[in-house]
């Protein structure tokens, strides 16, 4: 089972191809450009590096949200572009889910948190039994001070992971009253290759999605989404 995982849902794209339990590539990158100017050229050049023919991919896996709305458009047009293309399946990851994923065996409680703006997160809350990945909380948007009152509800150790660790730093140290870590820098943003990963559990248990069927989950609506309702609300009050 050989998988092309792309990962464009937040600051960091990544593209990554995994055979079975190898990890042939992986390209990553977090530096200021934009999904649109960098996806395209990194899966080029990994399929360059490991001669990949992409007819000999069996499936295209990406996250599939929540995350960046500009980030997931362009990660799921990609991805079904290359479905379409290559009449190939897609299969769709969540994005927390693969996120948590980077931390495979941890023991304390997994809690990966995406700056969502407007004072509220991205985020799930996870656990490995052995070898099992288990969802405690599945992905949701929510204020971070009800994140932390779940977590101290449940009171064992946490582990912290994503871009809104940076942003929440302190507010986590102000309210977090169980002991809580932060993942290194190597494991502690979107890798394709966890996308990847999950993937191929995924394709083992037959969930697949053609091309035409995917669509990202965005969780909430956009900011213009947003501002539009509002409008609306306003002229419907006024009437």
């Amino acid at each position: 089972m050989k998988i092309l995982a792309l990962d464009s849902s937040g600051l960091v794209a990544s593209v990554a191809v995994v055979e079975d339990e190898t990890l042939l590539a992986e390209y990553t990158v977090d530096y200021k450009k934009t999904h649109s100017q960098t996806l395209l050229p990194m899966l080029d050049e990994v399929a360059r590096m490991i001669e990949l023919d992409l007819e000999s991919v069996d499936a295209i896996a990406v996250a599939g949200g929540p995350g960046s709305f500009t980030g997931l458009r362009i990660g799921s047009a990609t991805a079904k572009g290359l479905g379409l293309a290559l009449d190939k399946p897609l299969i769709h990851v969540p994005t927390v889910d693969a996120l948590a994923y980077n931390l495979y065996g941890v023991q304390q409680l997994i809690c990966p948190i995406m700056d969502a703006r407007r004072s509220q997160v991205y985020t799930g809350i996870y656990r490995f039994e052995g070898d099992t990945f288990v969802t405690v909380k599945a992905q949701r948007p929510v204020a971070l001070d009800e994140l932390a009152g779940e977590l101290n509800a449940l009171g064992e150790p946490v582990v912290f992971l994503g871009d809104g660790v940076p942003v929440y730093r302190e507010k986590i140290r102000e309210l977090l009253a169980v002991p809580y870590r932060f993942a290194p820098a190597h494991v502690n943003r979107q890798r394709a290759a966890a996308v990847a990963a999950l993937g191929v559990q995924y394709a083992a248990q037959g969930r697949y999605e053609t091309a035409a069927e995917h669509a990202p989950d965005y969780l909430r609506l956009s900011q213009a989404e947003r501002e539009r309702a509002a409008r609306q609300g306003g002229d419907g009050g006024e009437a």
